[in-house]
């Protein structure tokens, strides 16, 4: 098994995803093949790993996935690998639950028996900062807090006034820090941080962040740290045996619009029978050939609405596909793209393709943040009438009118069984995003609907 070590933060917003990258990339300098995770249900973080590691960021979620699933996709993923380098989510101890870790980057390192080096923010405090990691320490005993990496460190004096103290404080070792620049700080807009997929990342922030890890970082120690995880073993569970011979193509949107899919569930469908074609809603005319399945992910369909408004052919060739009773999946973005209309952060409405009665729109106030546990309404590519599985939701855009429940996907169990989703005979659309890992068939399923066309 790889080395592990799991880098979280006191909160959000300490610098986590900048470190994490500076880390893994700095390990991939001197050789070391390394496998990137994130904690928790993000799609644009891993875009940030993938470029410094030059393989697909995987996520590990317990509570979306059973914990024998997390195991078995870490497993999978870091077989052959140097050493696996987790960033956490939000700070170590937040997740599903208020009162317990469910969700949490702690109760994922300590399934993964994995050390912990924490994040802190020291811009604004000295001596301070000792008895807030001392906190983090003593919260939950189980948890191997092994290091401490300070962030926003604004000269050696001001290094002076904090690294003796905690070291003193809390017997971790200091094993780095990231100096106050504001070069480092990626910009932001109302999903976090943007995509790499839109090139707005210049390959120097990279070298930069890396070059400042390997200058102030014990990046030694943090290997040596990682090489003392003990991870148990895991038997395939979500995965076959042996990966099945293509017997449907299912077409994936996948540009700047569309891109947020977890990496294992392509995966899952491709091992389970798929040929995965990926297409482009902004530029392309017309659907893959052949296609058996379509699958529209979640994005920034906002950002594009113009552009994927005029792409006619595409419209088209995709009502084409719904008439001759083609699957189609969409979550979140995917359902926008669906629906008769999409209005814009500017309040611009555009038309949409209109294969489902949703007209959506940016609200500038109203964040859908969440997990969700959700329970299908009829017979779909993922799940049959009655079953349930958890997902999540994360988007600011509304809907001005909500399905009934007779023509809705799930039942949303955990809030008052409300109706989400838009659903024909065959085009099924969902704020809800999935991972196909989530329960055992989920992806077998999915290849067969497709299949069956």
């Amino acid at each position: 098994m790889a080395a592990t070590i799991v880098i979280a933060g006191v909160r959000s917003g300490v610098g986590k995803t900048t470190i994490a990258t500076g880390v893994m990339g700095a390990l991939t300098r001197r050789g070391n093949k390394v496998q990137p995770f994130k904690a928790g249900p993000d799609y644009i973080d891993p875009s940030y790993h993938q470029i410094a590691c030059g393989v697909p960021s995987r996520n590990l979620d317990t509570w979306l996935c059973d914990h024998s699933t997390v195991l078995e996709l870490f497993q999978r993923a870091s077989a052959g690998r140097d050493v696996s380098v987790v960033e956490g989510v939000m700070g170590v101890f937040d997740g599903h639950s208020s009162l317990t870790e469910e969700g949490s980057t702690a109760q994922l390192a300590k399934l993964l028996g994995a050390p912990v080096i924490l994040i802190a923010d020291a811009a604004k405090v000295a001596r301070s900062v000792a008895a807030e990691i001392l906190g983090f320490q003593k919260f939950d005993p189980d948890l191997n807090v092994a290091g401490v990496i300070l962030n926003g460190v604004g000269s050696d004096r001001h290094l002076e006034f904090c690294k003796p103290q905690i070291e003193a404080t809390t017997g971790l070792p200091v094993l780095g820090y990231l100096p106050r620049k504001e070069e480092f700080i990626q910009p932001e807009r109302h999903l976090g941080l943007i995509p790499t997929v839109e090139g707005t990342v210049a390959q120097n922030w990279y070298d930069d962040v890396i070059n400042q890890v390997e200058a102030t970082m014990d990046v030694d120690a943090i290997l040596r740290l990682a090489q003392t995880a003990e991870t148990p073993l895991a038997s395939p569970g979500v995965y076959p045996e042996i990966t099945l011979s293509p017997r449907a193509t299912i077409a994936v949107a996948q540009d700047m619009a569309f891109n947020f899919y977890y990496q294992d569930s392509l995966d899952l469908l491709s091992a389970w029978g798929a040929e995965i074609a990926s297409f482009s809603p902004l530029e392309d005319e017309k659907l893959p050939v052949g296609t058996g399945g379509i699958y529209l992910g979640g994005g920034f369909p906002e950002l594009f609405a113009s552009q994927l408004s005029d792409n006619k052919p595409m419209h088209h060739s995709i009502m084409e596909a719904v008439t001759n009773g083609v699957p189609v999946y969409a979550e979140c973005g995917g359902l926008m793209y669906l629906g008769k209309s999409l209005t814009d952060l500017e309040g611009s409405t555009h038309p949409m393709i209109g294969v489902i009665p949703a007209e959506s729109a940016m609200s500038q106030s109203r964040l859908t943040l969440g997990y969700r546990e959700v329970e299908s309404c009829s017979d779909n590519p993922v799940l049959q009438t009655g079953q349930r599985v958890r997902g999540h939701e994360f988007h600011w855009s509304t809907l001005a009118q909500q399905p009934e429940a007779e023509e809705s996907v799930y039942k949303v169990i955990d809030q008052d069984n409300r109706p989400d989703g838009f659903r024909t005979s065959n085009v099924w659309a969902s704020y809800v995003h999935i991972h196909l890992g989530s329960r055992p068939g989920l992806a077998a399923r999915f290849v067969q609907t497709c299949a069956a066309v």
